[in-house]
């Protein structure tokens, strides 16, 4: 069943404005704010938290605006072997393009510029700054930090953050943010501090991190889904030991802020010369998130669904060479944690019932590759499809689910037999095959050119936009027109780890 609202956005919204005010508070005035986590579409937290708006980020920078200023890091590394963002499918250096859209021509923000982190002359690189420079975007390069991490004294100098090129600034908050972790938005915020008290400025630094939730319980699902969805990275929660010692409360972190939590002192202790700010991880997280869950229950179960999501999709990424079996295994043992499995996710049985009836079809001579696929609609209906000599299972899945949003009978045909004939029939002529099934993508696009001439297919399209944020299922990792549709339209897909032909290139 869908998700009900586990978190108030509204409350979380205010809440978190006070919090970095108060903490702007601190330091004069000047604070540069980590933003871990996605700035804008934060879809992660919206599954694990249902209710949170996963944009509120970009309307608390909004009710800033007037104080704030962003800097975009990205890791010269993730642009050379082209790291892809998974829920656009994207690499990360178009995602730091798209984001700087977003938030200056979307959001009306003003993006500083943009830091190429750890640069070590690669071409791939080059190309990427040229294009930011030639559109009139601000690029700073840092090259690895001299002596980090073990020799504090030339970090802490000229030739370690000093080397560095001061990024200037106008604005009293200063977001640094990226398209993913590891992107060197700490190094960029500690190079800037240590110019900003060579000037005379006691800026200071924050750190604004969704997951985990610090005021959760350890094993609460929201803090393991932050496990699952760090499987690659092997991130694991963890009690804050310095704040327990500190202060006698139990505070929740993950390991790489807790083992960097010695250096980072240190380092912060050298550049500002005060050793009484910060005696734990925790005591630098500004994040308010905990305070606004209003149903907890709502929120253990949304955040066991995202673990047998991620789970599933570890499986897919492995299955496609970008991925390791550790990470699968990982995932699988998180999943055990919470007491979930696979067929917890309802669309998954679903899609493999219609598989199944795929493969009977196939008996008698009707199918080739047997597919299925499910949808769970808002209502808690599930919907589903198989591929038949016309249609991708996902395409058929998806207009069985407008039909019945649409309350249109089964049987009516949304787009004429004859065209989807045509189509399949030119597709095959090009390739040089027989007939090919429509993908998704193709088949959205006849249904559009449908609705001149019919009028149960414009009543479908009116209902596409009802799909967004549905559940699905399919047995077989989608093709690239499958794929691209699914992500248009928004819904939350996972697959089997199988792919639906025996052929190595699919188009």
């Amino acid at each position: 069943m869908p998700s009900a609202p586990a978190f108030d956005t509204e409350k979380y919204l205010n809440e978190q404005t006070e919090a970095i005010l108060d903490r702007m508070r601190t330091f004069d005035n000047k604070l540069y704010l980590e933003f871990g986590g996605k700035l804008v579409f934060d879809y992660h937290a919206s599954r694990v938290l249902p209710g949170f708006d996963p944009n509120v980020k970009m309307r608390l920078l909004q009710k800033l605006k007037d104080q704030a200023e962003i800097v975009i890091c990205i890791y010269a590394g993730d642009i050379e072997r082209r790291k892809t963002r998974a829920d656009f499918g994207i690499s990360y250096d178009a995602d730091a393009m798209k984001l700087i859209d977003n938030l200056g021509k979307d959001w009306g923000l003003q993006v500083n510029s943009v830091v190429v982190t750890r640069y070590e002359d690669q071409p791939s690189v080059k190309l990427f700054v040229n294009r930011l420079e030639r559109r009139g975007i601000k690029v700073y390069i840092h090259r690895a930090t001299q002596g980090y991490p073990t020799n504090v004294d030339l970090i802490v100098s000229d030739e370690g953050y000093g080397s560095n090129p001061y990024i200037e600034t106008s604005r009293p908050l200063v977001v640094i943010t990226g398209p993913g972790p590891n992107s060197g938005k700490l190094g960029t915020s500690l190079s800037q501090l240590y110019h900003e008290h060579r000037r005379g400025v006691k800026a200071g630094y924050a750190k604004f991190e969704s997951f985990p939730i610090w005021n959760l319980p350890l094993k609460h699902p929201v803090n393991v889904a932050y496990e699952s969805a760090t499987a690659d990275l092997k991130d694991v929660n963890l009690i804050d030991p310095f704040h327990l010692s500190a202060y006698g409360e139990t505070a929740v972190n993950y390991n790489r802020d807790v083992e960097a939590f010695p250096l980072l002192k240190r380092i912060l202790e050298k550049i500002s010369g005060d050793t009484s700010l910060y005696q734990s991880p925790t005591d630098m997280g500004v994040n308010r998130i905990g305070f606004a869950i209003v149903d907890d229950g709502a929120a253990r179960e949304a955040a066991k669904q995202e673990i047998i999501r991620r789970t599933l999709r570890y499986s897919c990424e492995y299955m496609l060479g970008l991925g390791k079996k550790e990470t699968v295994e990982r995932a699988e043992l998180i999943m055990q944690e919470v007491g979930a499995t696979l067929e917890d996710r309802p669309v998954v049985s679903h899609a493999r019932r219609a598989a199944l009836e795929a493969a009977e079809d196939e008996e008698k001579g009707n199918a080739g590759v047997y597919c299925g696929a499910a949808i769970e609609l808002a209502d808690g209906s599930i919907v589903t499809g198989k591929n038949s000599p016309l249609l991708h299972a996902a395409s058929a899945a998806v207009l069985n689910a407008v039909k019945y949003l649409a309350e249109l009978p089964e049987k009516v045909h949304l787009i004429s037999p004859s065209v989807i004939h045509s189509i399949s029939d030119l597709k095959g002529e090009i390739r040089g095959a027989g007939a090919v099934t429509l993908d998704l993508e193709e088949t959205l696009i006849s249904l559009a050119a449908s609705i001149t001439s019919s009028s149960t297919a414009y009543l479908a399209v009116k209902k596409l936009k009802e799909l967004k944020g549905c559940e699905m299922h399919v047995t077989h990792i989608p093709p690239p027109g499958d794929e691209a549709g699914l992500r248009d339209l928004g819904l939350n897909l996972t697959s089997d780890a199988r792919f639906s032909s025996e052929r190595l290139f699919q188009q």
